[in-house]
């Protein structure tokens, strides 16, 4: 087993260059400046490496004894299309320079190499890439960074919050417990902003009701002509947050036949997209979350248990709103004052009336039932909520007729699916939060009962 490395991952260069002094020269003046460097002098080398080393960036001399750098180029760049790439012309040849940036690459510099120059190159390369990756994200980093996990002063989230900091500079996954809707992925989010790869991507997603076929396709990504559809290639979420966080979530409902690839990925770092037989490398810092008894669904056999141990290292359990007293008055204010500033509205307080309401409610969708009570009475309601602005997202669902006494579990699926729609007024949003499922796990469900949405 590789193990994880320590610290911040260091840069990594594909140097290609086939006299020798100058491939010393410029190996030895990167590595010293921190750069890994991985000096080749053919292209048919760097080929061969290329297949277990991922570049961050790659130094490419046009003359070569099997080719040159432009072919290279592009061959390097039919299996990673985004890798930055510096070509190195000889002669001061600005035909060449000039058909080098035409063909794809992002800079050339000609020989003698200014060994100075050259560094600035490839920190400007490396920095312009890390910023393309990271815009790709950023809505998505944003929002989870939009409330801050640790609200309150409760004993249950001061717990957390220093289990939180001790982990944030370990390279070991961890995993988050916790009830749907308790804040397991702003939790995530701040985890990774605060470590030590808070520059990189961070890349969320959710597991839950996604197919096995379309699971794989979105981690590992694939390759042109992997399967009818594949018109092109397509690079998976595992590569776009290289040197970054993979969160997971819900990662109890990954399918038990892709739980080997990812324990792979875990594992050695390695992984192939769909439909190629090149072993690509990464370098991710796994979160997982989870509503389930993962320790219960591997002494089952519905859950792989060496992947469960591997993904359980760091253990944080997030708590759920009725374990944390007063915080939720303070986390309904913040949200509430987010809310108002979305919808445009001046600002909007709580009662005390609609406060007491909000603390002897047991919230069994956590933050986000919570949200989606202060938002829907935000929208119908005054300057001031009152607890009955409040009351219709929150009254306790009545009692339900009994059972008949003989059904399947299927039968009692529906039914309970069918009573809790008619309570939400077919709001499938807000009876996903009462059930405990996303709202693709729900959608799922309703088609596979069969049952009508009004």
């Amino acid at each position: 087993m590789t193990p994880p490395p320590k610290g911040p991952p260091r840069r990594t260069i594909l140097l290609v260059e086939d006299e020798a002094p100058v491939r010393t020269a410029i190996e030895r003046f990167l590595a010293l400046r921190g750069y890994e460097v991985h000096a080749v002098d053919s292209a048919a080398a760097a080929r061969r490496h290329f297949e277990g080393v991922r570049p961050d960036a790659a130094v490419l001399d046009y003359s070569l004894p099997d080719g040159n750098g432009l072919a290279l180029l592009g061959q390097l760049r039919a299996i990673e299309a985004t890798l930055p790439v510096l070509i190195l012309t000889g002669h001061g040849s600005i035909d060449l320079a000039v058909r080098a940036i035409k063909e794809g690459a992002d800079h050339f510099l000609t020989k003698p190499v200014e060994l100075p120059a050259l560094l600035l190159m490839v920190e400007r390369l490396i920095e312009n890439q890390r910023h393309r990756q990271a815009s790709l994200l950023r809505k998505t980093h944003e929002v989870r960074r939009a409330v801050d996990p640790f609200v309150g002063d409760s004993p249950a989230i001061r717990r957390l919050a220093g289990q939180a900091r001790r982990v944030l500079a370990s390279p070991s996954p961890v995993l988050l417990l916790g009830e749907t809707g308790s804040g397991k992925g702003v939790l995530a989010a701040w985890l990774h902003a605060n470590g030590g790869r808070g520059d990189e991507p961070f890349v969320d997603l959710n597991c839950a009701g996604l197919s096995r076929d379309l699971l794989e396709t979105e981690l590992f990504g694939h390759e042109k002509g992997a399967f009818t559809g594949a018109v092109g290639a397509k690079a998976g979420l595992l590569e776009i947050a290289h040197r970054g966080t993979l969160f997971l979530d819900e990662i109890g409902d990954v399918d038990l036949q892709v739980q080997p690839k990812l324990l792979k990925v875990l594992e050695e770092r390695r992984f192939r997209r769909l439909g190629d037989v090149r072993d690509r490398q990464v370098d991710v810092r796994l979160i997982a979350a989870t509503h389930h008894d993962l320790a219960r669904a591997a002494s089952e056999l519905r859950f792989r248990s060496d992947l469960y141990y591997r993904i359980s290292t760091l253990p944080l359990h997030v708590p759920p709103l009725r374990e944390r007293g007063g915080d939720v008055i303070l986390l309904a204010r913040l949200l509430l004052e987010r809310i108002a500033a979305e919808l445009g509205r001046g600002r909007v307080s709580l009662s005390p009336e609609a406060e007491r309401a909000i603390l002897g409610y047991p919230w069994p969708g956590n933050v986000r039932e919570l949200r989606n009570v202060l938002e829907r009475a935000t929208l119908h309601g005054g300057d001031v909520l009152s607890a009955a602005d409040l009351s219709e997202g929150m009254s306790p669902s009545p009692a339900a007729p009994p059972p008949p006494a003989r059904q399947t579990l299927k039968e009692a699926e529906r039914r309970h699916i069918e009573s809790v729609l008619a309570l939400e007024k077919g709001d499938v949003p807000a009876a996903a939060v009462v059930l405990g499922l996303s709202r693709s796990a729900l959608y799922q469900r309703i088609k596979r009962h069969g049952i009508p949405l009004r």
